[in-house]
């Protein structure tokens, strides 16, 4: 892990490239970036405190205080960690000189991305879960969604993303590093950081491609075959107007879940080649920044419940402010 020079350990440093091969970009880039944090800040932590604060004003809109609605607040609080885990630092690279990230905080920054986006990737799952027991068994719903269930399934993804993260940090550990540490990326990625490491990366790499399919296949085949069996259901209901409402309901969801598993899914597909690293940089930035805005913008513009409960709320504010 450290280098050494004669008799002393020096501890390695990164330059995070990001976009600095465009520089008349910067200006324009960080306003953008900017922008897409600020409405992510905002849209992620209003999601939040709109599902808290009316489970507590009951005479608002009770339909959100739903298993969906708690499942849908622990998204947004992942979205919103997610994006700051690796936005600051981005915004930083496009202002300053100086792109130097120190090792911690490389490998900080690492174990923080990994964790949470494991984390979306089964909480995406769990979703699609929920969906199928609204849809599939409508009359066991609050029976089957119990408290003590629904917590078990938010904290599986949570844990998962720890035990996840934690194992592929440590096998960087395990790497040393010399000479040349540029990273030609705007976020310290698996695949960045051993493609500098002077020791053999072997172990590393096989960790990460079985930790990431098995997180890959196993989340998509839980939302396939949740979905595989919505759509069965939805197709046996006699009404026009009862289909549309069951798959209005998964609408949000499905946006969702093409967004995330579709870029990463593409990134898997593109050749890490020299003259691909421009697609995996904009590939990148659509899943670690853009995706987290997109997900509170597509659960409220389309749920007529939350866009209810916020009038409902600037009313109670507005009445007993």
């Amino acid at each position: 892990m450290l280098l050494s020079e004669g008799n002393q350990s020096i501890i390695p440093t990164f330059i995070l490239l990001g976009f600095s091969e465009y520089p008349e970009l910067r200006v324009p880039l960080f306003l953008v970036f900017l922008s897409i944090y600020t409405v992510t800040v905002v849209g992620n932590l209003g999601m939040i405190i709109i599902i808290r604060v009316n489970s507590k004003l009951h005479t608002v809109i009770p339909k959100l205080h739903t298993p969906m609605y708690f499942f849908l607040s622990h998204l947004s609080f992942v979205d919103f960690c997610y994006s700051t885990t690796v936005t600051p630092k981005l915004l930083e690279n496009l202002v300053v000189e100086d792109r130097t990230i120190s090792f911690t905080g490389c490998i900080m920054q690492f174990f923080s991305a990994c964790m949470f986006a494991v984390a979306e990737a089964f909480m995406l799952a769990v979703m699609a879960y929920d969906r199928f027991v609204a849809v599939c068994k409508p009359l066991l719903y609050t029976v089957v969604m119990s408290p003590k269930l629904c917590a078990s399934l938010v904290a599986g993804p949570y844990t998962w993303g720890v035990v996840s993260s934690l194992t592929l940090t440590c096998s960087l550990l395990a790497l040393s590093f010399c000479g040349s540490n540029i990273i030609n990326n705007f976020l310290c990625e698996h695949s960045v950081i051993v493609s500098v490491s002077c020791s053999d990366p072997f172990i590393s790499q096989v960790l990460c491609f079985a930790i990431a399919i098995f997180n890959e296949v196993g989340s998509l085949a839980i939302i396939l075959t949740t979905y595989i069996s919505i759509f069965a259901t939805i197709r046996k209901m006699p009404s026009a107007g009862g289909r549309q409402k069951a798959f209005s309901t998964c609408a949000s969801h499905l946006t969702a879940i093409t967004m995330f598993h579709g870029t990463i899914l593409f990134l898997y597909c593109v050749p890490r080649s020299k003259n691909s690293w421009l697609m995996v940089k904009v590939g990148s930035v659509f899943y670690t920044v853009v995706s987290p805005m997109l997900n509170p913008l597509i659960y409220s513009l389309r749920n007529k419940d939350v866009k209810e409960s916020v009038r409902k709320l600037m009313n109670h504010l507005i009445q007993f402010g």
